[in-house]
């Protein structure tokens, strides 16, 4: 990439995507007739023509690049030509439709009250869609454009102007739109909105485009990859909370419920802005000037924090450089290592740990079973129609764990399995896998059934719901012990969606669903007892499930692991080139 801009051109030529907006160039014009060069030097003077180019100059450019590296995209696969239109139609009948749902509401009491939070909502998503989302718009990395003689203030309003391109503000645009006419009654309110629909959409987009900046070095290294990862958890826990505020709304009488939530949204940007087309609509203007302010002043922090950030970026070292270039830290023991017992079960629960701390996928995978296994039991609980068996859940969401043990290793297994010569080791190492996973599953399971008993304050329930819990974690260990050594599968390391490796769909569900069903059968004993014990009159012995699961829960788990070991020791090769697919 070359610094250096000939003269009379801008010096873009080594712009990011060049080979992308190459066969955009002869439609597009040459980049080099924009702008004016600076003088350059004598020959051998060191010194180098210096391009000065306004935003007013960049921004075409900038807005031609995006439109070229998303043509060159789509070119690359026809799938994902079709997965794109077919999201861009979706898009554009969703904004559709709550265009028209938002001018339909125009006149209710409390059209003001909804576009607020909507507008409110809006925001919140542009903020948090470059944290889990970093790779998806390449113009969101400034730091491709560093080596490049362009000024910050320039920078930035070219890539903002390149930012109204695409998808999500189209969507914005239709919902802020809507929300405008929805409450804009007079003249007044109207023109207002004239400027509040563009600053609404600019303060929305600068808001992402600040917190990617401010977060770029972040995003592009490990822990922002796992931010990655984890975004579907996030958007599975919003849609819950989402069903949840609806039901409760429905419940209290509509949206006047949620009055005291956007009085004080509507001083917050950007619903500020929308709420001062309501305030002007009202005949309040003071108030609208104040809120309308608020808006433009977060406009102009937006936009001076991402200045801040582009000048950080372009100036400041890589502190993993830094870091990298550094001596070298002595490694020790850690605390975690101290407490686990010596020999292969020690070793081998500790790398099962740092598996769930350090491996994406894995930490994926834990974080979607912890949250959901104790959403759906509280959830139901809070809404009134739960019950304490459901937090079962959590035990059966968190005894997935235990299933293909062995495809979290891939192509690296063949390492496990040089130090595997007889069913005592497989037994060895399948047990101190299972016991890393009660580490964390055992408490974590209690736990939740504890607070879905609060709740419900169904404390008598208590212990038998504990020892279904604990009975049914022991069945789900004994059957993803067996499923580990006869339904092993790849996990592809090369994309945070793909959690199956090509092929092998089948016997992952093969795996988990006929574990799953295994073992609720191995708990049918325990649950018998239970049923047993309320039909017989005799609830006062309730609590024996307690004791009696916990026992069963463990020997079932022995009985499983003791034979899964032979089975795995007889199956290394299938189960390495099984591992090895992805």
């Amino acid at each position: 990439m070359s610094a250096e801009a000939p003269a009379g051109g801008t010096g873009l030529s080594g712009t990011p995507g060049e080979a992308a907006s190459a066969s955009s160039a002869s439609s597009a014009g040459t980049v080099g007739t924009v702008g004016t060069a600076g003088t350059a030097g004598p020959v051998g003077s060191g010194t180098t023509p210096v391009a000065t180019l306004g935003t007013r100059a960049l921004a075409p450019v900038f807005v031609r690049l995006k439109l070229s590296l998303l043509r060159n995209g789509l070119r690359q696969s026809s799938g994902r030509t079709a997965a794109y239109v077919v999201s861009v139609v979706f898009a554009l009948l969703i904004a559709a439709g709550q265009l028209l749902g938002l001018i339909l509401l125009r006149g209710n009491n409390g059209a003001g009250t909804l576009v607020v939070v909507l507008t409110a909502l809006v925001a919140l998503g542009w903020a948090m869609l470059p944290l889990f989302f970093p790779s998806g718009d390449e113009t969101l990395d400034p730091s491709r454009l560093v080596m490049l003689p362009l000024r910050p203030h320039a920078l930035i309003g070219a890539l903002l102007a390149a930012s109204l391109v695409g998808i999500g503000p189209l969507f914005t645009l239709c919902l802020v739109l809507g929300s405008a006419i929805a409450v804009a009654h007079g003249g007044a309110a109207i023109a207002l909105s004239v400027v509040v629909v563009p600053l609404t959409l600019l303060v929305c987009v600068a808001l992402s485009r600040a917190v990617a900046a401010a977060n770029i070095r972040l995003l592009t290294s490990r822990k922002g990859r796992d931010l990655a990862v984890l975004s579907g958890l996030v958007i599975a826990v919003g849609i819950q909370f989402v069903n949840f505020g609806v039901q409760r709304l429905s419940e209290a009488g509509g949206l006047s419920a949620l009055d005291p939530v956007a009085d004080v949204l509507r001083w917050l940007p950007p619903a500020s802005a929308i709420g001062a087309v309501d305030s002007v609509s009202d005949g309040a203007y003071g108030r609208a000037a104040l809120q309308l302010l608020l808006s433009l002043a977060a406009l102009a922090a937006l936009m001076y924090s991402w200045q801040r950030s582009l000048v950080k970026l372009m100036t400041a070292p890589d502190g993993s450089t830094i870091a990298a270039a550094g001596p070298a830290r002595k490694e020790s023991a850690s605390g975690l290592g101290r407490l686990l017992p010596e020999g292969r079960t020690g070793t081998v629960m500790q790398r099962s740990l740092w598996y769930v701390w350090r491996d994406p996928k894995t930490k994926a995978a834990w974080i979607t079973s912890l949250a959901i296994g104790l959403i759906v039991p509280l959830v139901n609980a809070l809404q009134g129609n739960g019950s304490i068996y459901l937090a079962c859940f959590a035990a059966g969401m968190l005894g997935i764990q235990m299933y293909n043990q062995f495809g979290q290793d891939t192509s690296a297994f063949w390492m496990v399995a040089l130090t595997i010569s007889s069913t005592r080791d497989a037994y060895l190492e399948l047990r101190a896998r299972a016991f890393a996973l009660l580490v964390i599953t055992l408490p974590y399971s209690a736990l939740v059934t504890i607070l879905t008993a609060a709740l419900l304050d169904d404390w008598r329930a208590l212990p038998e719901a504990l020892g279904l819990s604990f009975a049914l974690l022991g069945a789900m260990m004994a059957t993803g012990a067996v499923a580990s050594a006869r339904f092993p599968y790849s996990i592809p390391q090369d994309s945070a969606y793909k959690n199956v490796a090509p092929g092998q769909g089948g016997l992952a569900w093969i795996s988990i669903l006929g574990g799953m069903l295994g073992g609720a059968l191995l708990c049918a004993p325990v649950i018998g007892l239970t049923i047993g014990l309320h039909v017989s009159d005799t609830e006062g012995l309730t609590w024996l499930v307690l004791p009696v699961g916990t026992a069963y829960g463990a020997l079932i788990a022995w009985a499983g692991v003791r034979l899964a070991a032979p089975q795995t020791a007889s199956r290394l090769p299938e189960i390495l080139t099984a591992v090895s697919k992805g």
